[in-house]
């Protein structure tokens, strides 16, 4: 298993104030965040714009990736599901990747150092 792993999860919108919160608490060094659209098992919405139905089939999620080396990935992932469950399909999934390595751009440092 490698020493960096980076785990990325999918998750709802509203929900990214209480991992944010949960991955501080457990010593996540840096995340980044970026805005996506999904299609899972979250049914379809149907909605209505000018007499016209429409069907919305992917729905906004926030997309979250956290780079570890000095704690475990484990704990990142039950910090992450633990705060964005809400218990309702469409709340996302986690996945966790092994990182062959990392290079900070300013020092040049490599590996675990550079996370």
């Amino acid at each position: 298993m490698s020493e960096i792993e980076m785990v990325v999860a999918m998750i709802r919108p509203e929900k990214l104030g209480a991992v944010k919160q949960a991955l501080a608490e457990v010593g996540a060094p840096s995340l980044t965040v970026t805005n996506i659209s999904g299609r899972g098992s979250q049914p379809a919405e149907k909605g209505q714009w000018r007499g016209e139905e429409y069907t919305v089939d992917l729905h906004q999620k926030v997309k979250v990736e956290c780079v570890v080396a000095d704690i475990p990935a484990g704990d990142v992932v039950d910090a992450i599901s633990d705060a964005a469950s809400t218990g309702e399909k469409g709340d996302g999934k986690i996945f966790v990747l092994p990182v062959s390595d990392a290079i900070q751009i300013r020092t040049g440092k490599r590996g675990p150092e550079a996370v």
